[in-house]
């Protein structure tokens, strides 16, 4: 910030703020529940309400004190679907978001448990209750995780106040030999449906993951992933964007 000191008739600004290494910084080898935090302080002002609506064990919170938001802890072992909240329009000042972005998750049948051993499994049992969801219909592999992580961002779009923030976490993937940037695929979908895209971290894995049964190794492992910081953008709310689609289709049927 700068200031301005007066010297008789002469006036001259002067830099002000302080030299500091005590920084928020955009890549940490360290868990969620420490990187997380320091999310928070950065980007959502205290005693701000705060829906997480995957909040299974709250191992976010861990190190975050209880009285410094209003937290909404839900998540669908407590019925509450992250794509459709019991909130009303813009009632949120931030919400955050952290499903299963592996396909393995959704394996249309309990038997196909291939990508849900190992690390996998040590990281669902820590963050999902000991449950896996089991999708019977719909999108496949990477496009069932894409298909999540979009209407939960339009329920997103709907219960945030402008301005408010969406925290939603993520990680790349290799699908069918494939590669997909998960991080990418929903920045560009969030930022057409009324989100800027204000802020990206990176989260380390400080050990080495494993794979069993490696035969060659054709991508990167990924060590790493991502918590994205979304602003919602102040343009229509949810109710005018419903209210003026629904007049047009009047017109249309006129």
């Amino acid at each position: 910030m700068e200031q301005v000191e007066s010297e008789g008739n002469n006036k001259k600004r002067v830099q002000g703020g302080k030299t500091t290494t005590e920084l928020v910084l955009s890549t940490y080898m360290e868990g969620n529940e420490f990187v997380f935090p320091k999310i928070l302080q950065l980007h959502v002002p205290l005693d701000a309400v705060v829906a997480d609506v995957t909040y299974g064990k709250g191992i976010f919170w861990k190190n975050v004190p209880k009285e410094a938001y209003k937290l909404l802890a839900t998540d669908i072992m407590t019925g509450v679907d992250c794509r459709s909240l019991p909130y009303t329009d813009e009632s949120i000042d931030c919400e955050v978001l952290d499903p299963p972005y592996a396909e393995g998750f959704f394996r249309r049948s309990k038997t196909q448990s291939g990508a849900l051993t190992g690390s996998h499994d040590a990281f669902w049992k820590r963050y999902g209750n000991h449950k896996r969801p089991v999708v019977s219909e719909g999108p496949k592999y990477y496009d069932v995780v894409l298909d999540l992580y979009f209407k939960a961002g339009q329920e997103a779009k709907r219960v945030l106040r402008k301005g408010g923030v969406f925290i939603v976490k993520c990680q790349d993937q290799v699908s069918a030999n494939k590669q997909r940037l998960l991080h990418v695929d929903l920045i560009n979908y969030y930022e057409p449906l009324g989100f800027y895209t204000k802020d990206l971290f990176v989260v380390v894995r400080s050990n080495k993951p494993c794979v069993s049964r490696l035969v060659t190794q054709v991508h990167a492992r990924k060590n790493h992933s991502y918590f994205l910081v979304f602003v919602k953008k102040s343009g229509q709310s949810h109710s005018e964007v419903e209210k003026g689609r629904s007049g047009k289709e009047v017109a249309e049927a006129k």
